[in-house]
């Protein structure tokens, strides 16, 4: 013979968490709100409380149910302190919920998509050249070096650098001829 739900093991648990959510609810919310900066937190820390709550096989057995509730609701506080760390919380602007624009976003859209599509004729051109005059016209001009230092990377003279400098300018500027 079987038990009626109300006096099966798995509905006493379920009425002993619901007594501690309605007696401790508040109270959580209270002590998460007074110790945070960020009210939009305080309702998913109390549901962490009464998640691992949950895990216990019998929560209405515990002795001094508000202590161990607080110490529970304590480490939930370390722990989400500890993955705000990780995670750089508060490391950025939050963002205006009703906000007229956003920062940055005083670049025209058109002008983003008109330099993504620039970028990415530049991509193709500089991919169409030889080798090692792509690497001269990048270490040149995208990363800042000196001919002469180009040269020696490359191990070839200055003179064959500037060549190389020389033809993949001229090929850039056929292939972007249009852009400006």
């Amino acid at each position: 013979m079987s038990l009626p739900d109300s006096q099966s093991p798995a509905a006493d648990e379920r009425a002993g968490l619901g007594d501690f959510a309605r007696r401790f609810a508040g109270p959580l919310r209270r002590f998460f709100a007074r110790r945070l900066g960020n009210e939009a937190d305080v309702a998913d820390l109390v549901q962490d409380v009464f998640e691992r709550l949950s895990r216990l096989d019998d929560p209405g057995a515990i002795q001094r149910a508000e202590s161990f509730v607080f110490v529970t609701a304590a480490n939930v506080l370390k722990d989400h302190a500890r993955r705000g760390r990780v995670r750089g919380a508060g490391q950025h602007e939050p963002i205006e919920p009703h906000a007229e624009t956003l920062p940055g976003s005083e670049i025209p859209p058109d002008r983003v998509l008109a330099s993504r599509k620039i970028a990415a004729q530049l991509h193709a051109a500089l991919l169409e050249l030889p080798e090692r005059s792509r690497d001269v016209i990048v270490l040149r001009l995208l990363e800042g070096w000196k001919m002469a230092d180009v040269a020696a990377a490359l191990g070839i003279s200055t003179r064959a650098a500037e060549k190389h400098q020389a033809r993949a300018l001229a090929h850039l500027a056929e292939r972007l001829r249009g852009w400006r």
